[in-house]
Formats: structure tokens, sequence, C-alpha cells
């Protein structure tokens, strides 16, 4: 298939508007970049999420903190290899996270002998804290799950097909 120039002296691809995003990195400084701080994203997003029960913070924060360091990535080193390296499956099972988690820990009371959603009768020490981060870890795994799909989506609709 050949790339022919119409009279105005654009393809057609660049006369429908549909932009087209580099198979590879553009520049090494950035992917370098990304792969050095990513990590050290991922800790705060983390940090963020469990700090939750102690002050600012919590499941919603760590969630999109831990979702950009994916945009972050697909920026670096294109959407067409990130999205391929995320599966579908995985996404869904974070997105259900939180919801099962919710489930699991607030049905944990009425297990344990008290009412639903009651901690101070769970046989751990400090029952409320650790519940209430296991439920920050659910939001945050949901949070971020769903970010990266409307990501992924939304680059996928505006490239013509990126994700697929």
């Amino acid at each position: 298939m050949s790339d022919r120039r119409p009279v105005n002296g654009r393809s057609e691809a660049e006369q429908s508007g549909v932009r087209k995003t580099p198979p590879t990195p553009d520049s090494p400084v950035v992917t370098t970049t990304v792969r050095v701080l990513a990590p050290f994203i991922l800790t705060f997003a983390l940090f963020t999420l469990f700090h939750g029960t102690k002050s600012v913070g919590g499941g919603f924060q760590g969630g999109v903190v831990a979702a950009a360091v994916v945009v972050t990535l697909a920026f670096a080193f294109g959407v067409r290899a990130t999205a391929a390296w995320l599966s579908p499956g995985r996404l869904l099972a974070l997105a259900a996270t939180g919801l099962v988690t919710f489930g699991v820990v607030a049905l944990a009371g009425i297990a344990s002998g008290g009412a639903f959603l009651q901690f101070d009768v769970l046989p751990i020490p400090k029952a409320s804290v650790y519940a209430t981060e296991a439920i920050e870890l659910g939001i945050g795994a949901t949070v971020g799950a769903v970010v990266v799909v409307l990501f992924v989506n939304l680059a996928d609709s505006l490239n013509g097909g990126v994700g697929r």
C-alpha cells in the first residue's frame, strides 16, 4: 500500500484527522526518567493509600497516583505497548477487588458474632485500623483500574484503535 499524496500535499491519514502514535518511544531521556521514577511514584501511591487511616489520603488518592504511573508509562513507551501489556482480565479483577474486599470485611463482623461493619469483634489486634486499610486497598485497586481503563479507551478512540 503506498502513501500517495493528494493534490493538497497531505496523506489520507492526515486529512482524516487520525493521529498515529509512533511504534517506538521518541526520547531516551523520557524513557529513562520514567523507568527511574516509576517505582518511587508507586511507593508514594502505597504510602498515600495506607496513610488514609491516620491523615489525608486513602484509597481513591492512592489509586489515582498508581494509575498515573501507568499513564506516564504509556506516554513514555507508547499507548499501544502499554495497552498490550495490560490484560483486560487483570484490569477487570482489579476493578472488582474493591467490591469484594468491602463485602468480605463488612461481613467479617457478622461472621465473628457482631453486626455488619462491626470491626471491634474481629479476633485481631487493632481490627478497626486493619479493616479500614483493607477497604482502602480495595478502593485503590478499583480506582486505579478504572482510571487506566478510561485512559486506554480514550487513547484507543483518539488514535483509531491502538488498544486492539
